[in-house]
């Protein structure tokens, strides 16, 4: 599917408009200056969804006949964040010019935490740090005070929550390494909520970073005509920063995010949602994680499937996914290559107890440089427990591999990323393999339907490659012997003309004095 105008219309928007916040950041690290950019995007999407209430409440209209246009309690009532005076865009544009903005701006978030208590300890207090050049800080306000123009919430929201969501993904960009960690690239996440199809329930991310699973199930389930108050998210995430970069993003999306939490101890040691059995898990945890106390945790009821080793969490993770999932639960989890493959420290007896138990759905591998932070190949782990039927086809004892390993294009020189329809391809595959209607057939070199003899054939080891074998070659109808005689001929054209270049280059030689 091809983008459409206004699609890229907006995305050309959304680079321009980086590029010029980016000008202003000067000497500033991105790590730094992304909390003050998005903090100010953040700050703009709650004045402009609060002065759209404000001018109905303060119109006295219907509902609002004799309501009190400062009264706290009317917004909360309509879900609508409380922003008091000194807080509101137009009083912080007022004064962008102002040696003061610094203190300014960190006195509206405080004032916007003090008025609504969800937001506590969520917003960033940056702004009157002294290496912030406060003009550069006054032409951000200029520059962010222009989106979104107009009272319309809807057009506010979407355009400041695409905005938001763009500029996450430049900053992860200009960090490499440390952007990795808050940030999953745009293509894996669509990838996963396309397969899996988060519709109605319950959705968990054990490791949530900025909270880009959740945008894009809420996405999903808009353009399927679905509605957000279908699903209930969950979360957690052990950096605070990072927390707080999610729960403003779910805030500018009108998501519920009072069910992500914080701490500082992780998923593991201190699992916040204990009792959970989520509908859909989705998740993209740190590879490798050798730092993840497994030593700590021998004896954990999550192992169900054995015990993780403590040099590498990757088993860890698969395991504490499973043990959140539902009865009729579906999963995605982005792992490192090695977690198909690896018979080291117990991991090749996990992944084996694994298939056995008919949890893996299907495996796809994926290209190199789709990631931010490494360059180390992924893959994703699908798991369900939903393979006897349950409206779709019963595939005990199968598991389909997908390798995407060539698939998608360079975005730029370091970046690659899937098309629409490199989207459309492998979530259809993966569709089509699990639909009744039996059309699923296997693509050489991109998709196998394997069961269960030929998976401990290679002895449990999941890597797509071995499966799908190598892709046929297309044949350019032009016979052998014709093609072996055209390319000779032009071999023999190509020795002659190497001659009489050797020849030039003598001559040229012994003209200025040197003999070959």
């Amino acid at each position: 599917m091809a983008k459409d105008h206004n699609s890229n219309k907006s995305e050309q928007f959304e680079k321009t408009l980086f590029k010029t916040a980016d000008k202003l950041r000067k000497n500033m690290d991105a790590a730094e200056y992304k909390h003050i950019v998005l903090g100010l995007i953040f700050l703009k999407y709650i004045s402009d969804s609060f002065e759209e209430l404000y001018t109905k409440i303060k119109a006295g209209n219907g509902d609002f006949a004799d309501a009190n246009p400062e009264d706290p309690d009317e917004y909360r009532a309509e879900n609508v964040f409380f922003v008091p005076q000194i807080a509101r865009w137009s009083y912080l544009h007022a004064r962008a010019k102002l040696p003061s903005i610094g203190k300014d701006a960190d006195d509206a978030m405080e004032a916007i935490e003090k008025e609504n208590s969800t937001l506590k300890g969520i917003l960033p207090k940056v702004f009157a740090r002294p290496n912030l050049d406060k003009a550069a800080l006054g032409g951000l306000i200029d520059l962010i005070g222009n989106i979104a123009i107009g009272t319309e919430a809807a057009k506010s929201k979407d355009l400041l929550g695409r905005v938001y969501e763009y500029f996450l993904g430049e900053f992860a960009n200009a960090e490499g390494k440390k952007g990795g960690q808050f940030y999953t690239p745009k293509s894996i996440v669509r990838i996963m909520v396309e397969m899996i199809e988060p519709y109605k329930g319950r959705i968990f991310d054990p490791a949530c970073g900025s909270g880009g699973m959740f945008i894009m199930s809420e996405k999903f389930i808009e353009s399927h005509k679905g509605r957000i108050d279908d699903i209930a998210i969950y979360g957690q995430e052990s950096n605070q920063t990072t927390y707080r970069l999610c729960r403003m993003n779910l805030a500018i999306r009108g998501i519920d995010g009072s069910q992500v939490k914080w701490n500082t101890e992780g998923s593991f040691l201190n699992d916040l949602h204990k009792d959970l059995k989520a509908d859909f898990v989705l998740a993209n945890p740190p590879f490798n994680d050798s730092d993840w106390s497994g030593q700590l945790l021998q004896n954990d009821p999550r192992w169900q499937y054995g015990m993780p080793p403590a040099s590498n969490a990757n088993f860890a993770w698969l395991q504490h996914m499973i043990y959140h999932l539902s009865p009729n639960g579906v999963m995605a989890c982005v792992l490192a290559n090695g977690s198909l493959s690896s018979q080291t420290n117990n991991e090749g007896d996990i992944r084996k107890a694994l298939v056995e138990s008919d949890l893996v759905d299907c495996i796809v591998a994926l290209p190199k440089q789709l990631f931010y932070n490494t360059g180390i190949p992924a893959c994703i782990w699908f798991i369900s427990r939903k393979r006897t039927g349950n409206g779709d086809r019963k595939r005990t004892g199968e598991i389909l591999f997908i390798d995407a390993s060539e698939v998608g294009h360079m975005a730029d020189k370091t970046h690659r990323e899937f098309s629409e329809d490199d989207i459309t391809k492998i979530a259809g595959t993966y569709h089509e393999w699990r639909n009744r209607d039996g059309k699923y057939e296997d693509i050489k070199g991109f998709s196998k339907s394997a069961g269960i003899a030929e998976i401990t054939k290679h002895n449990f080891v999941l890597t797509p490659g071995r499966y799908v074998g190598i892709q046929d070659e297309i044949d350019d109808g032009i016979p052998f012997a014709d093609k072996i005689a055209g390319l000779t001929k032009k071999l023999a054209e190509q020795m002659t003309d190497e001659k009489k270049l050797d020849e030039e280059i003598k001559k040229q030689l012994s003209n200025i004095g040197f003999n070959l």
